[in-house]
């Protein structure tokens, strides 16, 4: 960047592509902590799983994808579903069979399985105490 007027034409461009992408309709983004705490946890065989399966399965509109960081360490391999016009769903101390089910279950089924978000183990994380 060498002025102003080019930061904000960049933005501008942002903008604008951020709002094509919401009037396209995309799909379903899967994203995986692949930071070296998750990587440590197992979540490349989690990628691999859930690729595999979309592949396998013949599933349309759905991308997966790595991230950094999602700054949940404790819980890795963390696996978070975004969903167009859905609340993002957070998934847990996931492994390629659960990923499998993710999958089945969730983005071909429509069904949350709750006991593998980060909801259900900080509850039962919580009762333990």
């Amino acid at each position: 960047m060498k002025s102003l007027a080019e930061l904000n034409a960049l933005k501008e461009k942002l903008k604008s592509n951020t709002a094509n992408s919401k009037e396209k309709g995309e799909g379903t983004k899967i994203i995986v902590g692949m930071a070296t705490c998750g990587i440590a946890a197992g979540a490349k065989p989690v990628m691999a799983a859930l690729k595999e399966e979309i592949n396998v399965r013949h599933v349309e509109n759905v991308k997966v994808a790595q991230a950094g960081c999602i700054g949940i360490c404790q819980y890795e391999p963390v696996v978070e579903v975004y969903e167009p016009g859905k609340e993002k769903v957070t998934y847990v101390k996931m492994d390629a069979e659960k990923a499998k089910k993710v999958i089945d279950e969730h983005i071909i089924n429509g069904k949350i399985i709750v006991e593998y978000t980060i909801g259900s183990v900080t509850t039962t994380n919580s009762q333990k105490q």
